[in-house]
């Protein structure tokens, strides 16, 4: 019963946040829309930002659970944006709240495991300096952070997969080249 109520208490939040700016929500609100009492919420969360917490590490969390291994930087992107596409008013209502850094913590954790998980699989086994791939790793973890950043502050009304694909596109073998570099100690540009 425990995790019904949760669930209820997210679903019904999102479906709120799908109407109305986060300014508007009060836990009086949801437990009405819900069909609870107060004394529910409050076992499960502390107040509104708790749950906007649980909500997004949860998120961060799945896309760790369901992307084990990223084999491309575009995959890896498409990720990292399908649930905000999915959600768009409640996630920019949420970016543009007061819980913004609990957001942009989130975005960093995600940006920073998509670098980790994809450097993997471009190193193969293989070593690389650890002051190159920590500098690497920052780059495109910036990188990605910011094409994200971007698209949420322009209210998302561009079409992110294409702008992601685009951007792999034009992207495409520069982290591959720049590893091979630290790997193979080469540094001369061609």
């Amino acid at each position: 019963m425990t995790n019904l109520t949760k669930e209820l208490i997210k679903k019904t939040f999102i479906t709120l946040l799908e109407r109305m700016p986060l300014t508007q929500i009060s836990v009086k609100l949801i437990v009405e829309e819900c069909g609870i009492n107060r004394n529910s919420f409050y076992y499960h969360y502390h107040d509104l930002p708790t749950l906007i917490e649980e909500m997004i590490r949860e998120e961060a969390d799945r896309i760790i659970v369901d992307y084990p291994t990223i084999e491309s930087a575009e995959t890896a992107m498409m990720a990292a944006t399908d649930f905000a596409s999915k959600n768009k008013k409640a996630i920019l209502h949420i970016y543009n709240s007061v819980s913004r850094d609990i957001f942009e913590r989130y975005l960093w954790r995600v940006c920073d495991y998509v670098v980790e998980s994809y450097g993997k699989s471009l190193l193969n086994g293989r070593e690389m300096d650890a002051f190159d791939k920590e500098l690497i790793g920052r780059f495109y973890q910036c990188e990605c952070f910011g094409l994200i950043i971007s698209w949420l502050d322009q209210k998302m009304e561009q079409d992110v997969q294409q702008r992601i694909s685009r951007f792999c596109e034009l992207h495409h073998g520069m982290i591959e080249e720049m590893v091979n570099r630290s790997i193979t100690g080469n540094t001369t540009i061609r």
